[in-house]
């Protein structure tokens, strides 16, 4: 295990290649299991949706979007290289630029998010103000996503374990304290709360398509695209479907608009201090997400940059990236103020719209027209095989 990961945007060679497939699964697991992912399964809940039409549309958005982002993890072994690079070929070598710029603002939008609701959290449980909170927060977050992808992976293991045992026991314990036939009992079915909530699930799962491969190009070709398929479904799937749900019961049984607030008072209807143990779990996986933005967000800025002026790759440009994305998504959640809730919904829905036509048209390349046959090496030619632009691609996009 490297203390510091030497690679940035540059190609992993096979002689490079370790790793178990199985481990994607802790790795997209923790990844969904925190608080963002909470507050987007209490989006219509929130906003009047009844508990049973709540959970399907949650379900329902997670196994499409998780379908899509799974197919893009796949891509990693075979290729070896970061997500959004992948895309020079469907775009052009300057045409890419035009998705890498939509990806680096998710990146930053979600980690203000991220870090709103970290602040929240602090507040809840030790009053600390919000400010202070936030940048000691992005920090810790970025000390990891600078040491790369060995320690991402570790981190998210072990917080894996501690999730699925605090879910377990919240489960077990709402099934004890909660009249679910009650509370599941379907009222009156209102379609756009139920779009709303289906395609925000949907938008959340298939917003880790842009940095999905980040982390499984480091493994041996030889592990097959279903395999890391499968692993990586069902990692963010039961992830992202468990903590939504989670989300639209703590808001249902609990009516607070604030989603940090109603999770502990549901956890602590079960027994005295569980709402801290929730909090507290969640806290860690908020802030391991973070650094998988951060670190994703850092390759997207050296592709963009490598795209307009060539740069010398490895650990000082990703850390020059890193720094400027962090100070980025700092000053803006800083600037939040308001609902976060709301911030989430909106965010998500910009997302559906801006991702939904790339992800089609990256899939649809890797898996039909080129059946997973690309030139690295054209790649990181302005001049190559793919050319600077392709116009097929962006119109399609355009279109789409």
């Amino acid at each position: 295990m490297a203390m510091i990961e030497t690679r940035s945007i540059d190609y992993v060679p096979l002689a490079e290649r370790r790793g178990e497939v199985r481990h994607l699964w802790p790795v997209w697991f923790t990844g969904d299991a925190h608080l963002a992912t909470l507050a987007t399964g209490a989006i219509s809940v929130v906003g009047g949706l009844d508990l049973f039409w709540s959970s399907l549309a949650v379900i329902g958005g997670c196994i499409l979007g998780t379908v899509l982002m799974a197919l893009h993890c796949s891509q990693g072994p075979q290729l070896g290289l970061p997500q959004m690079i992948q895309s020079r070929p469907q775009f052009g070598y300057l045409g890419a630029l035009l998705v890498w710029v939509v990806a680096l603002v998710t990146y930053i939008g979600f980690n203000a998010l991220n870090q709103s609701l970290a602040a929240s959290t602090v507040k809840e449980l030790v009053g600390l103000p919000e400010g202070p909170t936030i940048i000691v927060f992005a920090i810790l977050a970025a000390l990891i996503a600078a040491a790369g992808y060995d320690l991402i992976h570790k981190a998210q293991r072990l917080l894996a374990y501690l999730m699925l045992a605090v879910l377990a026991v919240y489960t077990v314990g709402f099934f004890a304290v909660v009249d679910l036939a009650t509370l599941l009992q379907p009222g009156p079915f209102k379609p756009t709360l139920f779009l709303v909530q289906f395609f925000a699930a949907a938008g959340y799962q298939l917003s880790w398509s842009i940095y999905v491969s980040d982390y499984s190009r480091y493994l041996p070709r030889e592990v097959g695209i279903r395999a890391s398929f499968f692993w990586t479904f069902w990692g963010a799937f039961i992830g992202g479907a468990w903590m939504m749900l989670v989300g639209a019961f703590a808001a249902a049984a609990f009516s607070n608009a604030d989603i940090v607030v109603a999770l502990r008072q549901s956890a602590d209807a079960m027994f005295g201090g569980f709402g801290v143990i929730m909090l507290v779990s969640s806290f860690g996986g908020l802030i391991t997400i973070t650094s998988l933005n951060l670190y994703g967000a850092s390759l997207t800025m050296l592709s963009v940059v490598d795209s307009v002026t060539p740069i010398r790759l490895g650990i000082a440009s990703r850390m020059a990236a890193l720094v400027a994305v962090l100070g980025t998504s700092l000053a803006l959640s800083l600037a939040l103020s308001g609902n976060v809730l709301h911030a989430l919904e909106a965010f998500l829905a910009v997302l559906v719209y801006l991702f939904t036509p790339w992800t089609a048209i990256n899939l649809v390349d890797f898996f039909f027209v080129r059946k997973g046959r690309y030139s690295i090496r054209a790649m990181f030619m302005a001049d190559g095989l793919y050319g600077r632009w392709n116009w097929r691609g962006l119109t399609s996009y355009a279109v789409g």
